[in-house]
């Protein structure tokens, strides 16, 4: 019986040898798989923090994030929202030792002033190689992300397609009159947009239309998202928005009744102005690596077309598909801009429209 024992042990372990043989015969090297087999256990294996702080609306970003925890599920994001200048103030009072990785803003002003200041590290983005100059800083510190452009948004029920405003500078006529809703003094896109005039049309006129506007008794909200749903349930004719307000705001389910102008559109007329998002990575950021693999995230074709699909933006790539219904930017005519003398005016342009009385 002991003999028998012995051989049907020796047999087991025979069979065994010969079945992990074949399998390792029949197996593929870890070397010859799947790419993205390989990625995704490379994304997987990828942990640690990181900290976003966003000048953009939680609507607008937590998209963006969750599809990068998708991707990075080791990685936990830790998101601070707020307005432009609270966020860059934060990283300023911040740099002796700096709380995030990375900073998103709602317009790339922000951003050449922060990095100025030394705030942000020079991280070229691989995906972002192809992007025209003007749309990104030289050593990496700041990139545009996406880009939109100021238009005015009314009412359909209020305000007829003949009558409506066809250029900012109408927006100082006494017929509207309490009728218009306007970002306050925190909004990038305000600043942004009355420096760009400080610019074209001068100090005095640019200051001569900021007082029109308080004077037409325009109402200022702390941000837009406010603005386009008030145009919607018609509490105002008209808003001065960024163009992707107005889609959200033409695609809810109640309260849609909105029409659109790109404005300033005659011969004689300044254009539309455009401005973008931007981002930059932190000096001396705890999560440097994170950071990166974030920034780069931002620039791939499936990211550019959630900001499009999802935000109805404008993608900074090209080649990406722009949502259904979203005017292309070829079909209206944009007012070419000098980048860095814009971004030099904001602070001027903050104290003029505060001088107005813009809160």
């Amino acid at each position: 019986m002991a003999v028998n024992t012995v051989r049907k042990k020796y047999a087991t372990f025979v069979l065994v040898c010969l079945l992990m043989f074949i399998v390792s015969c029949g197996s593929t090297p870890a070397t010859n798989q799947d790419s993205s087999t390989a990625e995704q256990g490379a994304s997987a294996s990828t942990q640690g923090r990181l900290v976003i702080y966003s000048g953009r609306s939680e609507a607008l970003i937590l998209p963006i994030i969750e599809a990068f925890k998708r991707e990075h599920p080791n990685i936990t994001v830790e998101l601070k929202s707020g307005k432009n200048n609270e966020l860059a103030a934060a990283n300023l009072e911040e740099r002796a030792n700096p709380q995030a990785d990375i900073f998103i803003s709602t317009d790339m002003l922000t951003h050449i002033n922060l990095s100025k200041e030394g705030v942000l590290r020079a991280a070229p983005i691989t995906g972002a190689a192809s992007l025209p100059n003007e749309l990104k800083a030289a050593d990496g510190t700041w990139t545009s992300v996406t880009a939109r452009a100021r238009v005015i948004m009314y009412n359909t029920d209020l305000v007829s397609p003949e009558e409506v405003p066809t250029s900012i500078f109408d927006l100082t006529d006494p017929k509207w009159r309490g009728k218009i809703a306007a970002t306050n003094t925190t909004s990038g896109a305000m600043q942004a947009q009355v420096a760009a005039l400080k610019s074209i049309i001068g100090d005095d006129a640019t200051q001569t239309w900021l007082n029109g506007l308080v004077a037409n008794e325009v109402t200022f909200f702390g941000g837009h998202t406010d603005i386009r749903k008030a145009v919607g349930a018609g509490e105002f004719a008209i808003g001065l928005v960024n163009h992707y307000y107005y889609e959200l705001q033409k695609r809810e389910s109640t309260d849609n009744r909105v029409g659109v102008v790109y404005p300033d559109q005659g011969e004689n007329q300044i254009g539309v102005m455009m401005n973008t998002t931007a981002v930059g990575q932190i000096e001396g950021g705890p999560n440097p690596e994170n950071a990166q693999l974030f920034a780069e995230f931002l620039f791939t074709e499936e990211t550019q077309t959630l900001f499009a699909e999802l935000n109805y933006e404008y993608p900074i790539l090209q080649g990406v598909k722009l949502a259904d219904g979203v005017r292309a930017q070829d079909t209206f005519r944009i007012k070419t801009l000098d980048i860095q003398t814009i971004a030099n005016d904001v602070p001027q342009a903050v104290e003029m429209m505060q001088l107005a009385g813009i809160p």
